[in-house]
């Protein structure tokens, strides 16, 4: 296995020497100046590389020796707090007051500790009946962020010819113009119900949850004619536990903790950017 290690700022050299020891490797090689590959390494060294790295704030990964990004064919986002920076529903609740009561089933929601994500979801949109329509717009448009390193890990998926699937328990409202805006390939998320202008508090048709998300995989792998060990799943929460463990390879972005212990790879410190990283962008050289 390959271990690349990532830093958010340029890796400093001097982290070059503990890393390969801790890791066991041979070859250190840069891949760009935030980050270097072990070639050699052992997966077995884990515990002690999570210290060093927490403790450093660098990011690290396995990676199968001479796997490159396009051996893949698919890859599958989940929305909130993964490509973009916030949680579209609680910044919804804040023009009607409710933010905090939205967020705290939201966020023990994604840490799973409400297991029942219809439910959850059920609760948080009840909160909202009444509100004006147009308040989706100004979420869009004033507090929506891609989350860093999100357009070049698309630039670089989509020019070693993978296909894009945003994928979401949230809201057609955002993921329609994100699809569009970033020139993805599919979306699905849950369609809020509105009338007269006014949200109801109800979602039409099936609500998108852990189980549809890695169906939604499944079928667009399918659909491609590629088995999911192809694609690449980047999520943050329980409800994308599901849909990562389908794919190939899993990536936890700034996740919770039942997330990041069941991904393949963990995120906490760079952007998105980090998977193109991990298969290295462009010939390495010695370090």
């Amino acid at each position: 296995m390959n271990l690349v290690i990532q830093s958010p700022e340029p890796l400093a050299f001097a982290h070059h020497k503990p890393l390969a020891a801790l890791a066991r490797g041979s070859r250190v090689t840069a891949v760009d100046a935030h980050a270097i590959r072990i070639e050699d390494a052992d997966p077995a060294q884990r515990r002690d590389l999570d210290a060093y790295c927490g403790t450093h704030r660098l990011d690290y990964g396995f990676v199968e020796a001479g796997r490159t990004l396009a051996d893949f064919g698919l890859v599958v986002m989940d929305m909130d707090s993964t490509l973009i920076t916030i949680e579209c529903i609680d910044e919804i609740a804040d023009f009607c007051g409710v933010k905090p009561q939205v967020a705290a089933i939201t966020e023990a929601s994604m840490r799973g500790e409400i297991r029942d994500f219809n439910e959850s979801l059920a609760r948080r949109v009840a909160l909202l009946k009444g509100l004006d329509a147009q308040t989706l717009e100004r979420v869009y448009e004033e507090r929506l962020q891609l989350s860093p390193g999100a357009t070049q890990m698309l630039a670089g998926a989509k020019a070693a010819g993978l296909n894009t699937l945003l994928v979401s328990g949230g809201f057609t409202f955002f993921t329609d113009r994100l699809k569009a805006r970033l020139g993805l390939d599919y979306a699905h998320a849950n369609t809020l119900e509105i009338v007269d202008g006014k949200l109801t508090g109800r979602v039409s048709g099936e609500i998108v949850d852990a189980d549809v998300k890695a169906r939604t995989l499944v079928e667009t792998c399918a659909r491609l004619g590629i088995e999911p060990s192809r694609a690449i799943a980047l999520g943050d929460g329980s409800n994308d536990l599901k849909m990562m463990a389908r794919a190939g390879l899993s990536v936890a972005f700034r996740a919770k903790p039942v997330v990041r212990e069941a991904a393949s790879v963990s995120f906490d410190f760079v952007g998105l950017d980090g998977l193109l990283r991990l298969f290295g962008n462009g010939p390495a050289q010695p370090a």
